[in-house]
């Protein structure tokens, strides 16, 4: 983490390269250290690291003709509500105009907004208003929930539940890539969840219609994947619907056991591919990566529910759902040991990603503030 703080301009000062997604883990893993050590260093990272995001995603980009904060907010009032307008991706290249042909190739290093990075932050900052005990943090993901799903959340032509946009424009105006991602609805639900239950705690009660509509997309979706990160999104919210429940604040108990059945059939589908007897050069370490993580939460999703078998296993499902999960628990020790091999980190696939794949290891590696709400 150190190492990434530096390659960023982080820590110590010097060109700052932001990208939200590896960012938003990245926040996690400083405040995982700081509980492990209780070294405040780590806490002045994360919240260094709160603010870099903030100032530089929060901002149009310096070759756009656009200048200051995407929300219009001006600079003082945006200081105060830096999530208003969204964030950027934080992409190489700017994002595609109004009038310019879509490329789909070239889309994947176009900047803009992306839904499924936008609620990392959201737990993101939820996991520093825990560590810190400033509702400041709640407040800024509950203002960007609001923003983000006003924006990206859609009725389409053809009739129908409404559906959410994968990526819009930098200011929100315009779907640069109107197709909805698998997982979009269900992440999207359980980060308001997470974001209304700490909420309640400052006596507001939040997001209920914007959580409501993420339950009616929910229940037409399937969420089956042999992606390897997908599957581990899945374990991860599962993990949250599961401590979410115990607290009395996930709406929808049933979408529990759709989550574990389709986790269960993505690793069946990934282990019969046989993807982790590949040569590291046809392989994307972030993305297994993500599946450890999630699978390395399964021992606690297990211990949480045995301690509460009225909420989790009047029918035994659970339990038995959780410890097929379990057999596949090896999978985490083995993407670790191969990435932390120096000659499979040699391969263009590790150095082609390289932050966002040195983040994501060191998630793997302690991840229990990245999984926890």
């Amino acid at each position: 983490m150190l190492e990434f703080a530096a390659l960023t301009g982080l820590e110590p000062a010097g060109e700052v390269r932001r990208y939200l997604w590896t960012d938003a883990f990245a926040v996690c893993n400083f405040l995982e250290l700081f509980r492990v050590t209780a070294n405040p260093f780590f806490l002045e990272e994360a919240l260094r690291l709160v603010d870099q995001v903030h100032q530089t995603l929060g901002r149009h980009r310096d070759d756009d003709t656009r200048t200051g904060w995407i929300s219009g907010l001006k600079d003082e009032e945006a200081e105060r509500h830096p999530t208003r307008g969204g964030l950027r991706i934080g992409k190489e290249l700017s994002e595609r105009r109004g009038d310019e042909r879509p490329d789909e190739r070239k889309e994947w290093d176009r900047d803009g907004q992306y839904y499924h990075y936008l609620t990392k932050w959201m737990h993101a900052l939820r996991r520093v208003a825990a560590a810190t005990g400033d509702e400041r943090y709640t407040r800024w993901g509950v203002e960007l929930a609001e923003t983000v799903h006003a924006r990206f959340c859609y009725d389409p032509e053809w009739g129908g539940a409404r559906r959410i946009y994968w990526k819009m424009s930098i200011d929100l105006s315009r779907p640069l890539v109107p197709s909805m991602g698998m997982h979009d609805p269900l992440d999207g639900l359980v980060s308001y969840c997470e974001l209304q239950e700490a909420a309640r705690s400052y006596g507001l009660d939040l997001l209920k219609p914007e959580a409501a509509e993420l339950v009616a997309i929910c229940r037409g979706q399937r969420w089956e994947t042999d992606d390897p990160l997908g599957i581990g999104g899945l374990l991860w919210d599962a993990g949250r619907i599961i401590q979410l429940m115990i607290k009395g604040a996930f709406p929808e108990p049933g979408f529990l056991d759709r989550v574990l059945q389709a986790a269960i059939a993505g690793l069946e589908m990934f282990e019969e591919a046989g993807m982790l007897r590949h040569p590291a050069v046809f392989r994307l370490p972030f993305r297994e990566l993500g599946l450890g993580i999630g699978l390395k939460g399964l021992p606690a999703l297990l211990d949480r529910t045995a301690e509460h078998p009225d909420l989790f296993d009047r029918n035994g499902l659970v339990a038995a759902r959780l410890n097929a999960l379990l057999g596949f628990l090896p999978m985490a020790e083995r993407i670790d040991d191969f990435w932390m091999d120096g000659t499979n980190s040699r391969a263009r696939t590790w150095s082609d990603h390289r932050e966002i794949n040195m983040v994501m290891l060191a998630t793997s590696l302690a991840p229990e503030t990245f999984l926890l709400v």
